[in-house]
C-alpha cells in the first residue's frame, strides 16, 4: 500500500529523528528490532529489492520496502526521515528535486538503468505518426527533458541545440508534422497509451503494464543512457555504516544475475 503525502507528514511528527537517536538505538538500525525502511516505486525497484533484502539478511541487515505509486512522496518521506533510504530515481531527477524543494538528500550508490521507450498502439514506428498526432510524455521535469530528448533522437522533431534532459516543450525547434506534445503524471501514461498515438513511458511502469522496451517499444534510448537510478539516503546519514552495508548488499553478483534473468535486458544494471 503507498503512503500518502499526509501519512508521510503524520507520521513523521510521530517518529523521532534518526540523527537525534543516542549511539546505541542507532546501532540497532538494520536489526529485527529496528528494519531499515526502503521506498521504492511499485514494480521492477520493488522487486529487484526483494532480492537485496534476502542478500542484506546473510549480513544481518534487516531491510522493510516501502512501495510508492509515485515519484514525488519517496523523496518527501526520506526528507523527513519517515524512510532510511530510497531508491527509484535518477541522478537528474534527484538534483531537480534537491533543487526545488531544498531537500538534504544525497546518492551513496547507482542500481539499475531503465532505458525509456516509446510505445504506441497505432504506428509501428516514429515515422508512421501522422500530422497532429497525440504524444504522451512524463509531466516531471527531468523525464519529461529525457522523453523529448528521445523522440528528437529518433527524428521526431528537432529540439533547440545543446538542450538535454532539462528540455521542455519550448525547446522544440522544428516539428513538421505539428505533433501535440501531452504531459501526464509518468505513473499514469501506460493507462493513456490507447488514448494517444504514442507515448513515451518509463521502463519501471511499462514492465508492470505488460510492456517490454525491447520488444515492444517503437523507440528506445541506447545502451550508454546516463539516467542511472540510485540509492539515495537524508545527508545526515551519508556516513553511516548501514549505508555502506546497503549498497554492498545491492551491488551483489546475484542481484546482477536476478535482473537479467527476470527483465531480460529491459533493465541493465549500472554496478
Amino acid at each position: 500500500m503507498s503512503i500518502t503525502r499526509r501519512a508521510v507528514l503524520g507520521s513523521a511528527l510521530a517518529l523521532p529523528a534518526l540523527a537525534s537517536l543516542p549511539a546505541r538505538a542507532q546501532d540497532a538500525i538494520g536489526s529485527a528490532a529496528r528494519p531499515l525502511k526502503i521506498g521504492a516505486t511499485a514494480g521492477p525497484h520493488s522487486q529487484v529489492l526483494e532480492k537485496v533484502q534476502e542478500i542484506a539478511a546473510r549480513d544481518g541487515l534487516v531491510l522493510r520496502i516501502v512501495p510508492f505509486t509515485d515519484y514525488i512522496t519517496p523523496n518527501a518521506a526520506l526528507a523527513a526521515k519517515d524512510l532510511d533510504a530510497n531508491c527509484y530515481q535518477h541522478q537528474p531527477f534527484l538534483d531537480q528535486a534537491v533543487k526545488d524543494r531544498n531537500l538534504p538528500l544525497v546518492a551513496v550508490g547507482k542500481t539499475l538503468v531503465f532505458p525509456m521507450g516509446v510505445y504506441s498502439r497505432k504506428v509501428k514506428s516514429l515515422g508512421e505518426l501522422a500530422n497532429g498526432a497525440r504524444v504522451a510524455i512524463p509531466n516531471d521535469p527531468t523525464n519529461g527533458g529525457r522523453a523529448l530528448a528521445l523522440l528528437a533522437a529518433h527524428g521526431a522533431f528537432k529540439l533547440t541545440p545543446g538542450a538535454d534532459f532539462r528540455a521542455t516543450v519550448a525547446d522544440v525547434l522544428e516539428n513538421p508534422k505539428r505533433l501535440r506534445i501531452i504531459e501526464l503524471e509518468a505513473a499514469q501514461i501506460p493507462r493513456a497509451l490507447d488514448e494517444v498515438d504514442a507515448a513515451a513511458i518509463n521502463t519501471n511502469y511499462a514492465i508492470p503494464a505488460g510492456l517490454n522496451p525491447v520488444r515492444d517499444s517503437i523507440a528506445i534510448e541506447s545502451a550508454d543512457s546516463p539516467y542511472a537510478n540510485l540509492i539515495a539516503v537524508h545527508r545526515d546519514n551519508r556516513d553511516a555504516p548501514w549505508v555502506k552495508r546497503l549498497v554492498t548488499a545491492y551491488q551483489n553478483d546475484e542481484v546482477k544475475k536476478f535482473v537479467a534473468e527476470t527483465f531480460q535486458g529491459s533493465v541493465v544494471p549500472a554496478f
